[in-house]
């Protein structure tokens, strides 16, 4: 685990050493050149998107446009909104290219850099598809999410549990080192698989334990990158998460209005925390018998293929005691996707396969509801009723 520091040094050694074996290099290198394609390619999507709306303007009659008089003005700030978007995640992206075995960053980032309007109806890059657009989009909102004060809400139904909980089973009991400094730090390693942009994983190596994140995403490792090492100051960046979201607007405001983030000041861990991040899919990256004493599960355990070997895989890398924290729905992620195994348990019959490896269900709280990167000024807000429990892998067991 990489260890941290509090003098803003990088914080998370993020690489994919733990599934070079399985991911040949080539494929590594085009698929970080996709995605870095994809982000530049943002602006040239939105771009698009405001181009129809002028269009369909342009098609009303006179007597429409007067009943509108501001709607060009709404659509020419919604260009300046994608245009300081576009600034931010060439932030985001500047110095990717050393995180993963120094791939050069591919010619696209330069030549994407004067785009002109006209060139606004280019396609995107090779290999880039509208559900890579659709990453893209969500790691934009994730920052909202994770990193800003209008998450708050959402990080407090679902994180506050789960630090809550972590907090009364492994207390942290301050110790005097040699030199009479007080040491809080403490010796209990926690994972936390599908960490998105890093919050709950920092949260937790803020209070003082020792902490690995774990993400199969490259967007979201690169924007958490970003947040993580990059941003020293509060709310020095914002970002507009919702200018491509032209339904359910209560107000053309809601839908301009930008977002600062990070809420907290990242470089602030104390001295000597272990923080650290990992590239990777969690069943390939994890397989080490009895390593972690916690492992906590937030909007996660639907992403499997087949969510019995998730069962399984938490149950063999959990030490005798150790404990699984889980916080979500079941959305299962593969569910509708052509050509993807997807084997799909409702919350019963998964209940029914925990306790058959022999994991003991302490605590079980169902449903609670909970919103996901939610615009809370929109018309339309899906939330999911979600499951809340803490499974324990009894000490006198290690088998499996």
């Amino acid at each position: 685990m990489a260890e941290s520091t509090d003098d803003n040094q990088e914080i998370s050694a993020i690489t994919s050493e733990n599934n070079q074996s399985i991911i040949d290099e080539d494929e590594e290198v085009k698929h970080f050149r996709k995605v870095i394609g994809a982000f530049l390619y943002y602006k040239i999507l939105a771009r698009n998107r405001i181009r129809r709306a002028f269009y369909s303007y342009s098609r009303l009659s006179e007597a429409y446009k007067r009943l509108v008089p501001k709607y060009e003005t709404y659509l020419s700030q919604l260009l300046k909104c994608i245009d300081q978007n576009d600034l931010l995640i060439r932030q985001i992206l500047s110095g990717c290219e050393h995180l993963f075995n120094n791939y050069s960053m591919p010619s696209s980032f330069n030549n994407m850099n004067h785009m002109s309007t006209e060139q606004d109806s280019l396609p995107p890059p090779s290999g880039v598809t509208s559900m890579d657009m659709d990453k893209v989009k969500t790691t934009i909102k994730q920052f909202v999410r994770d990193w800003s004060k209008d998450g708050e809400q959402e990080r407090l139904v679902c994180y506050a549990p789960i630090i809550d909980e972590v907090k009364r089973r492994f207390p942290i009991i301050p110790t005097t080192n040699e030199d009479g400094t007080i040491n809080n730090l403490s010796s209990i390693q926690i994972l936390v698989p599908g960490a998105g942009l890093g919050r709950l994983s920092w949260e937790f190596a803020r209070l003082g334990y020792a902490c690995q994140g774990n993400e199969v995403s490259l967007y979201m490792l690169i924007a958490s990158h970003f947040v993580l090492n990059k941003c020293a100051q509060i709310n020095t960046h914002t970002i507009h998460p919702w200018i491509l979201n032209f339904c359910n607007n209560v107000t053309s405001e809601d839908q301009l209005r930008g977002v600062q983030f990070p809420d907290v000041n990242t470089a602030t861990l104390p001295p000597n925390s272990r923080f650290s991040m990992s590239a990777g899919d969690f069943l390939q990256v994890y397989n080490e018998s009895n390593d972690w004493d916690c492992v906590t599960t937030c909007f996660f355990i639907d992403t499997a293929h087949n969510i019995i070997e998730y069962v399984e895989r938490l149950w063999k890398i959990l030490k005798p005691g150790g404990v699984w924290i889980n916080f979500g729905p079941l959305l299962y992620h593969f569910e509708d996707i052509p050509n993807e195994i997807s084997f799909e348990l409702s919350y019963a019959d998964l209940r029914t396969v925990i306790l058959s490896y022999g994991f003991q269900i302490e605590v079980e709280t169902l449903p609670i509801r909970a919103g996901y990167i939610k615009n809370e000024r929109s018309m339309l807000h899906y939330e999911y009723d979600c499951v809340y429990f803490v499974a324990v892998k009894p000490k006198d067991r290690n088998d499996l």
